[in-house]
């Protein structure tokens, strides 16, 4: 039976393996970059330098959505050749990139890094979005105060809205401090989240209340 409106603690593949076929309407989500990304605090991301435990969710990720659905996959040009690999072997059609313009650079190496960037990937081909979304947009910066690569709810919103309708589901098998969820919650979306680490798991679900509370406040 599929739990909808939960943040599950456990690996993204096995906790897959467990939920039926063709069950949710979007994804959307921000795994390990495979970089060993470590911020200015010191904190780094699980399974940062593990391509196995991350690139193993591909297929199941493609069994659980429906069938004309798409996934909004966030991924750094660093290990591009291993998603895309996992992603096409595992089913997907790549359908578009969304590039969102930073105002600084996050980092300096060969070249100032003042982008982020997404994949549109697809199941079968689903039907295209009434009002398309530009696919170069403003960053905001969320502050990374509950995850080291934490993403403002207000860039994700968007792509809740253009990607599902009313009432879908929306699964985040890499669900870090749950901003994904948080984002399909305020469009009226159902919502899935897996997250590997406890402490992630106990900040989204901290957020969720919140969000709980807030419609409640709204609709009193």
């Amino acid at each position: 039976m599929l739990q909808i409106n939960t943040i599950m603690q456990g690996d993204a593949t096995e906790t897959l393996k467990a939920m039926p076929g063709g069950a949710v309407d979007l994804i959307i989500t921000d795994p390990p970059y495979l970089v060993n990304y470590r911020d200015r605090m010191g904190r780094t991301i699980a399974n940062d330098d593990n391509p196995d435990a991350v690139l193993s969710a591909f297929p199941e990720m493609f069994r659980v959505l429906k069938d004309g659905s798409y996934c909004v996959l966030f991924c750094g040009w660093n290990a591009i050749d291993q998603f895309s690999k996992a992603w096409t072997d595992a089913g997907f059609r790549t359908v578009g990139n969304i590039v969102w313009r930073k105002s600084y650079a996050s980092r300096v190496w060969h070249t100032q890094c003042r982008h982020e960037s997404a994949w549109l990937l697809a199941k079968g081909h689903p039907a295209k979005p009434k009002a398309a979304i530009a696919d170069v947009r403003e960053w905001e910066y969320s502050g990374n105060r509950h995850h080291p690569t934490e993403k403002a709810v207000s860039i994700l919103t968007p792509l809740v809205r253009a990607f599902s309708k009313p009432g879908a589901i929306v699964l985040d098998p890499f669900s870090g401090s749950g901003s994904s969820s948080v984002a399909a919650a305020l469009e009226g979306r159902g919502y899935i989240g897996i997250e590997l680490e406890e402490r992630y798991c106990v900040t989204a679900r901290k957020r969720l209340a919140g969000v709980e509370r807030y419609r409640m406040r709204r609709a009193a």
